[in-house]
């Protein structure tokens, strides 16, 4: 597949400080991208200087071929990027909000009419024909993407695409996605919702810093970077976590053991099922009216993140 996205030491500097520093890496034609990180990490300033919102202070990218900064509006005649802020006119029916961009960007009535309705029956608005001010927050955001869709923009941008929607309408959107996806179209996503990350991604980006710290498909990544098999444990006596620490202590399969807010504590171990019994076997579950909670799972994208980023807030 060819390169339709390649960034060239990208770098934005603000107060001295470069919030995104010498960032390289490339988008093939037809693949969802996943960008994520923690608050602060640089995702969304490479993502305004890819769509050409901000100047970088040094590097560049090219888009197709275009540079994002000699060829501005060029490369914006083929994106299309859906902000997490509401883009619409909330006087306006979803029809006529999506008839109004589509003209703006020259597509012709006639054809807006039969595209605004395929895509509004895809993300469960077709039967809406009041103000979209009288819509939830949740079909406004739908309605976000539906207008970024009539475009019919060679690469998206999805900026926080699901952000406080429901199960049924997030599902309902990661659906679309993938179609849109198996048409060939180029999509970079970023979000916080790891789960939404691991099932809509061909490849993941993880940065912290303003720096690229982990790069591959999600089966990669946790292969590499996290054990794959996670017993969780909670205890009514917490005097019960010393005991655990002590008897797994010398276990060399117990990769890490993790101690939560809620006291709920995490054992990375590889070996499946048979160090999971032989953990057991330690002695530190002596009668199971001690436990509140138990789970074996197997590792996360999630889990691949918080190691690499660590547990602390960011601002």
């Amino acid at each position: 597949m060819s390169v339709v996205i390649e960034t060239q030491n990208l770098t934005k500097i603000y107060d001295g400080k470069a919030v995104v520093d010498h960032v390289n890496f490339q988008v093939k034609k037809g693949e969802l991208l996943s960008l994520l990180g923690p608050n602060g990490a640089g995702k969304s300033t490479t993502i305004s200087m890819l769509t050409t919102v901000l100047r970088p202070d040094a590097g560049t990218a090219l888009i197709n071929k275009l540079d994002i900064q000699r060829d501005k509006m060029k490369i914006r005649d083929i994106i299309g990027v859906t902000p997490q802020d509401l883009v619409f006119y909330e006087e306006l029916t979803t029809r006529d909000n999506l008839i109004f961009f589509g003209q703006m960007h020259g597509i012709p009535k006639k054809q807006l009419k039969s595209d605004a309705e395929r895509i509004l029956e895809k993300l469960g608005l077709a039967e809406r024909r009041d103000r979209s001010r009288k819509f939830s927050g949740g079909m406004k955001r739908r309605l976000n993407i539906a207008i970024n869709m009539i475009m019919n923009p060679q690469i998206l941008f999805l900026d926080e695409p699901t952000a406080g929607l429901d199960p049924q309408a997030r599902h309902v959107v990661w659906d679309y996605i993938q179609e849109v996806k198996n048409e060939g179209k180029t999509i970079i996503l970023t979000t916080h919702d790891m789960h939404e990350a691991e099932v809509l991604s061909d490849r993941v980006i993880i940065m912290d810093n303003g720096k690229i710290i982990a790069e591959g498909t999600p089966d990669e990544l946790k292969e590499k970077y996290s054990e794959k098999n996670i017993l969780e444990i909670k205890f009514k006596d917490e005097s019960k976590i010393v005991l655990l620490r002590e008897a797994l202590q010398d276990l060399d399969f117990v990769k890490d053991i993790l101690e939560h807010e809620d006291k709920t504590i995490s054992i990375y171990f590889d070996g499946g099922l048979l160090n999971f019994t032989q953990i057991l076997n330690q002695g530190f579950i002596t009668d199971v009216t001690d436990l509140e909670s138990m789970s074996l799972r197997q590792n996360t994208l999630e889990d691949v993140f918080l190691k690499l980023t660590g547990r602390r807030l960011r601002d």
